[in-house]
């Protein structure tokens, strides 16, 4: 039977040729496919900025007021329950540590007012929260009503008016150190911003260890008024730091007399020494020149093993502290993700407490240490000594994760800002305006909200992410369609199929070029 003729094959260069070609046509109708989608949604949007008003980003069945008060309680109820769940958890760490492990399953002394009082303070939290919420969004489709137009210019003026809800903490302090805080991050912002569009580049900002460094002067200015100028700092911060240290109060008070060259309270010293059993009345002197290692730690004589235990009682201190703000923030914060895997969660919050406290820990001892070494070296004491000796405290940060670090560099910072702004109003260099630290407050908000809707790549991933939960996840970029329709669905699953071509592009073009463009710390 005679064989039937098989036709030859074709060429490997004619199939890739094929193939281009129907990948060639098929990007050109894609493409087509995109203008004519992209028109129709000009056209939209230029018909609906035709009518009354630009379209509010909130649901079309949803009013706006219905859409303020809802963000509002919805804000409220998470900044209540963070708060009341951090107490309770420290709550349930102090009857521990009593050993009365009955008493946490009894609701009388766990969550008592009497024992539990965070009643106000949360409800103050949860009216700030939840005040520029609402506030925020019914100032934004108020302005759209008004104005006509959606601008830049209503994200700062809805912010900046939104912020006098900073009036709900009674604490001037507190609202002066927060509004410090929030300068810092518009610092940030404002210096991302003009470096991405090369305005401005700051001089050692692509360092390593920059944010450590941030975080050395802060810490240094904290310490040297913690010693110097205890009443330039908060009370609940100075506090915290008194209890976390080992060194008492009145041994404070002599250091600072001393350095500043007047009498030293004797009687109070004395009184002291005594209760600790370790009276030298030959040691106590009215005008001493330095106050000796043997009155800042009686308990022991030997410097390293006070270090060690001061660093070991810090730790023992403030694991239930640091615990409680690691495990119900996520909680509250990230309910479906606990639900999902709730052992490791659990276990995140352990580790990261336990890297937490340990940084705390060594930077206590390392500042007693260097306290410690100048006595063994000098004999005149000078308060220069103390700002020196937190900044050297502050390499503990090195212990923490390196996103963490810029996080703790902007937590320090106010405090620095505040000690700074109170000691030179007090030495009449700067004015004393009331209310100021509001005002100064409600023009950060007004920044930081413009840059969370229209910059939000220069906002840390932190900062951006905890605003946008309070605020219910309901900000977008105002470039971004409000109405999420099949058109812009299918825009959005274009650009989801472009991204690993592009990013094999720059891949091929990184390597044959041979550069690599490094970015900067992002605290920085």
């Amino acid at each position: 039977m005679p064989s039937v003729p098989k036709s030859p094959p074709s060429p490997p260069s004619l199939l890739h040729h094929d193939n281009s070609e129907a990948e060639r046509r098929l990007r050109e109708a894609e493409e087509r496919l995109r203008e004519a989608i992209e028109e129709l949604q000009r056209r939209q949007r230029r018909a609906s900025l035709g009518g009354a008003y630009p379209p509010c980003d909130h649901a079309p069945d949803e009013s706006c007021v219905a859409h303020a008060i809802g963000n509002l309680c919805q804000s409220f109820l998470l900044s209540y329950g963070v708060r009341v769940g951090v107490g309770i958890l420290l709550r349930a760490f102090k009857l521990a540590k009593g050993q009365s492990y009955s008493s946490l399953l009894d609701l009388k002394q766990l969550v008592s007012e009497k024992d539990l009082i965070v009643r106000e303070e949360a409800c103050r939290i949860g009216l700030l929260f939840g005040g520029f919420t609402g506030s925020y969004h019914a100032l934004r489709c108020l302005l759209r009503k008004l104005r006509r137009k959606e601008t830049p210019f209503n994200a700062i003026l809805a912010g900046s008016v939104a912020g006098l809800s900073v009036l709900a903490l009674d604490d001037s302090s507190r609202r002066r150190t927060l509004a410090l805080y929030l300068l810092a991050r518009v610092a940030q912002c404002a210096y991302n911003s003009a470096k991405s569009k090369n305005k401005f580049h700051l001089w050692g900002s692509h360092w390593r260890h920059g944010d450590s460094l941030l975080f050395a002067f802060a810490c240094a200015q904290v310490m040297y008024s913690f010693v110097m100028r205890p009443e330039s700092l908060p009370k609940a911060y100075h506090d915290f730091i008194q209890k976390t240290g080992p060194v008492a109060q009145p041994v404070y008070k002599a250091v600072r007399d001393s350095c500043r060259g007047g009498p030293v309270d004797v009687a109070s010293l004395s009184a002291y020494l005594s209760s600790r059993g370790k009276l030298n009345s030959a040691e106590l002197e009215e005008f001493p020149s330095i106050i000796p290692c043997s009155v800042i730690h009686p308990d022991t004589n030997s410097c390293l093993d006070h270090n060690a235990k001061a660093a070991s009682a810090t730790f023992r201190k403030t694991f239930p502290l640091y615990f409680s703000l690691t495990f119900v923030p996520y909680v509250v914060l990230h309910l479906q993700k606990f639900m999902d895997a709730p052992a490791r969660t659990c276990w995140l919050a352990v580790r990261d407490a336990i890297r937490s406290t340990t940084f705390l820990s060594a930077f206590v001892g390392i500042f007693q240490g260097v306290i410690c070494l100048h006595r063994k070296v000098a004999t005149v004491d000078h308060k220069l000594v103390y700002w020196i000796a937190g900044g050297l405290s502050a390499l503990s940060v090195l212990l923490e994760k390196k996103p963490r670090r810029a996080e703790l560099a902007l937590y320090v910072l106010p405090r620095a800002g505040d000690s700074l702004w109170y000691i030179l109003i007090n030495r009449h260099l700067l004015p004393d305006i009331k209310n100021a630290e509001v005002a100064l407050f409600c023009a950060c908000m007004g920044g930081i909200m413009y840059y969370l809707e229209h910059e939000p790549g220069t906002m840390s991933p932190f900062l951006r992410g905890l605003i946008r939960r309070f605020l219910a996840s309901r900000i977008s970029n105002p470039s971004t369609p409000s109405n999420r329709n099949a058109s812009y669905t299918y825009l959005q699953t274009l650009d989801a199929m472009k991204q690993p071509k592009l990013q094999e592009s720059r891949e091929a073009e990184a390597s044959s070029s041979q550069k690599y463009n490094l970015e900067s710390i992002p605290g920085l």
